[in-house]
């Protein structure tokens, strides 16, 4: 996820990508801890698609974790609110998300209050009290129509969480025989996204768009192939389960407001194409 990278370089450090599992396309363990160095200094495990990563298995590794939040808000690990596990853990509100905004917003949680104090003075341009900058911060409040935009829509995602679990279930139940990836044990996705998988995925694509079925590919290129990126030196075949989800993955369509017979005709047009 570029923007994952991005914050990353913001602070001058240097992303080091780590391969997904097969089953569930989240963060693998396992080649983290291959990636895993004397300079490491944190774990940025994505909870993507709305499903939480192994924490559990990461938090062994030792090293601090700073959870990617961003599609994820009111999925749950092992009975635990995602965010609340990490050292720290990033929130989008970018209005296409579970919990979303009217335009660009976004929030890190942290439980050690030494961090929240550098949080809070960095998004300041670095001001503890008025006009002394003891930091070089930015300007990155959330404004606060925003926030009042957000502080409404909170007390409504249950419920809109609840209606994405109700349609997931049901696209499921309607598309057993397509591959689809698997939640981590202990974890309760968010289902930002309705990923299924096919090695025919262009072909399913134009089949479900000459339907009346928007789709979306997430993603095409993986983090370290872009272009943008290259000079990592991690070529084609450095993430291989990644680089495979890259070309399999279809994102169906999921939102609260869709009915069961929508959701009915969309599963309806998948198994069409698989005869």
């Amino acid at each position: 996820c570029v923007p994952t990278a991005a914050g990353v370089r913001m602070t001058g450090a240097r992303p080091v990508p780590a391969d997904v599992e097969r089953g569930t396309l989240l963060l693998d363990p396992a080649t983290v801890r291959r990636a895993v160095g004397p300079r490491t200094k944190a774990i940025v495990p994505v909870h993507l698609y709305g499903a939480p990563a192994d924490l559990r298995a990461l938090a062994e590794l030792g090293i601090p974790i700073v959870e990617d939040c961003a599609q994820a808000h009111g999925a749950r690990y092992r009975g635990g609110r995602v965010g609340t596990f990490g050292t720290l853990a990033c929130f989008s509100f970018y209005p296409s998300k579970n919990l979303g905004a009217y335009g660009d917003a976004g929030a890190v949680t942290t439980a050690d209050p030494r961090l929240a104090e550098r949080l809070r003075m960095l998004r300041h341009y670095g001001q503890r009290t008025r006009d002394v900058h003891e930091l070089e911060g930015l300007n990155s409040r959330l404004d606060e129509v925003q926030a009042a935009i957000l502080r409404v829509k909170l007390r409504y995602l249950d419920g809109w969480n609840g209606r994405r679990r109700e349609i997931a279930e049901l696209y499921a139940r309607e598309l057993r025989g397509v591959e689809l990836p698997q939640v981590t044990p202990g974890g309760e996705s968010a289902h930002h996204l309705f990923p299924v998988l096919t090695d025919r995925r262009d072909e399913l694509r134009a089949h479900l768009s000459d339907r009346g079925v928007t789709t979306l590919v997430h993603y095409p290129v993986p983090l370290h192939l872009q272009p943008s990126y290259r000079h990592w030196g991690f070529g084609p075949g450095s993430c291989p389960v990644a680089e495979t989800a890259a070309r399999r993955l279809l994102s169906l369509p999921l939102f609260p407001q869709l009915t069961d017979d929508e959701v009915l005709a969309v599963a309806a047009a998948v198994r069409e194409f698989h005869g």
